[in-house]
């Protein structure tokens, strides 16, 4: 894509009202359904979704989004780390460019939507402002990311970093979590080029990219509890993990005293205590954040109901909205390691260290899109997303970033996704109103 900066000021080309651009999104809605039935169809996780990242499911993913794209007459291309892009070409090549979209990977055995209704709200935008005659200033660009889910390489935003060359040192040597193998020969297998994303090559400069948009279901029940259809987003945590801990203790007979034992369970129950603890305070003072322990567990080979355990095992994501936050965390966290080896005569070896930047959500994107759903009639709330999308790797470069969220009553990563498509329609109308206004 040939990008350019954006100018401070910039008016819309045409204006729609509100009812016509509404009408042209509602007659979208076949699209959209074919689209997700088929996304579904052809990737069965039994139970659930399986698009395997930099694996067969994802691949899947992102034919049938180059498929719908090139048959809505859409330029069509990929770049080193596999990303799709989509592009509705625009009247000055030399005009900053808007994307939109988000990942069409998922979690083993997930759902349908989550990252899919990002790509799926793009085409879906791009194809009311057809039939509405709009004629774009600058291009406007539907993005498939690949690689946005963590678990499969305990990486984040592998896609979107590499499109923007900011990928970790380290991160083409992560191993997959199923085969065992590095991220780098998965990708060349899928037909990418890892050298070039280890050079840190990017297809996408910051600087010349007007806006990434991001829809997406929400992945906790807020806009359920609330009674809303859709949310704009008021920011992306960042977070620190560590995806392979473990705590060193010695294996003892049941009946040890406890003043001889040097329990690795106990110690493991001791921290996320007091993580629990410290998030809890937090949120009392009203400050966003999240404490989660994905694996917590004794060793399989080794442990018995008879044995005190020698050794445990665990990951650890902690996530906020303020980095100020992350860092006072995450010393008191050290801190209470340090104790609690002291007192438990045991060893903690946290492993690798991963992070991922807070992601500020531009506030003038936000402002727009509220005033949007207000001329359309849409009920919207402000929300902090909960998790961490690859939004927030835009934002980090520097590119004014903004989500919506669409209401989903049973969470995200498993099967029971539950989007309906009148609240997907709904953020997909509030999407393409930015947009139309912003077309330039």
């Amino acid at each position: 894509m040939s990008l350019t900066p954006a100018p401070e000021t910039e008016q819309p080309v045409l204006a729609i009202s509100p009812e016509r651009l509404a009408a042209a999104v509602a007659a979208q809605r076949g699209l959209a359904e074919r689209l997700f039935a088929r996304l579904a169809e052809g990737s069965p996780g039994n139970p659930g979704i399986m698009r395997d990242t930099y694996g067969a499911g994802e691949d899947f993913g992102h034919r049938v989004f180059a498929e719908a794209a090139a048959a809505a007459g859409l330029a069509v291309t990929t770049d080193a780390a596999l990303n799709t892009y989509a592009t509705w070409r625009g009247s000055d090549p030399s005009a900053p460019a808007i994307l939109m979209g988000s990942h069409l990977d998922s979690v083993p055995h997930g759902g349908n939507f989550d990252g899919a209704a990002g790509v799926v709200a793009g085409l879906v935008t791009l194809a009311a402002l057809r039939t509405l005659g709009v004629a774009p200033r600058r291009d406007l660009t539907v993005m498939g990311v690949r690689a946005e889910e963590s678990v499969w390489f305990q990486v984040s935003y592998i896609g979107s970093r590499g499109a923007l060359g900011t990928l970790p040192e380290g991160a083409l040597e992560a191993k997959r979590i199923d085969t065992g193998r590095p991220l780098a020969d998965h990708i060349r297998d899928c037909g990418g080029d890892p050298e070039a994303m280890r050079r840190r090559e990017r297809s996408l400069d910051p600087g010349r990219i007007r806006a990434f948009l991001e829809v997406h279901i929400e992945q906790a029940p807020s806009l359920v509890e609330a009674g809303f259809p859709i949310a704009i987003c008021t920011g992306i945590p960042g977070n620190f993990r560590h995806p392979n801990a473990r705590i060193l203790g010695r294996y003892d007979h049941v009946g040890t005293p406890r003043r001889f034992r040097r329990d690795a369970a106990m110690a493991g129950m001791a921290l996320a205590a007091e993580l629990d603890a410290i998030w809890a305070e937090h949120e009392a003072r009203g400050e966003g954040m999240a404490v989660t322990f994905g694996r917590f567990h004794t060793d399989a080979d080794k442990h018995g109901m008879t044995t005190v355990p020698g050794e445990f095992r665990f990951s650890l994501d902690v996530r906020a909205y303020d980095e100020a936050v992350l860092a006072r965390v995450e010393a008191r966290m050290h801190e209470a390691i340090a104790r609690i080896e002291a007192e438990r005569s045991v060893v903690f070896d946290l492993g690798t260290r991963a992070s991922a930047a807070v992601g500020p959500v531009d506030p003038g994107i936000r402002t727009a899109l509220t005033d949007a759903a207000e001329r359309l009639g849409i009920p919207a709330m402000p929300l902090g997303s909960p998790a961490s999308h690859d939004s927030a790797a835009f934002a980090t470069a520097g590119v004014p970033v903004a989500m919506l969220f669409v209401r989903n009553e049973h969470g995200s990563h498993n099967p029971l996704e539950a989007m309906a498509i009148d609240d997907f329609m709904a953020a997909a109308t509030v999407l393409a109103q930015w947009v139309a206004d912003n077309a330039g």
